[in-house]
């Protein structure tokens, strides 16, 4: 299981992982950040991208702010980042 932590943008113009943000991963949603879409947004997002279900990814920190940090099952958290950050 992998515990990552990103950065997200919300109400951004398209969703991209833009890189690195410190030690989390920055990414940009068009999601706006009210009432959990953007939450909804960035798993569905990392689900296509990791080619994994929705259902292995959980918010595990950060329901109301752009720091979250995300568990992954199936997947290492140095899979998880060349999965996400070789795509850029």
């Amino acid at each position: 299981m992998a515990i990552v932590r990103f950065h997200v943008v919300p109400n951004a113009k398209r969703d991209i992982v833009v890189g690195q943000h410190g030690d989390a991963i920055k990414i940009k949603l068009r999601a706006p950040a009210v009432e959990g879409k953007a939450n909804a947004a960035l798993r569905s997002f990392l689900s296509e991208k990791l080619n994994i279900p929705q259902s292995a990814i959980t918010l595990g920190r950060g329901q109301r702010s752009r720091h979250k940090v995300i568990r992954i099952e199936g997947l290492s958290e140095h899979d998880t980042r060349r999965r996400l950050l070789t795509t850029i």
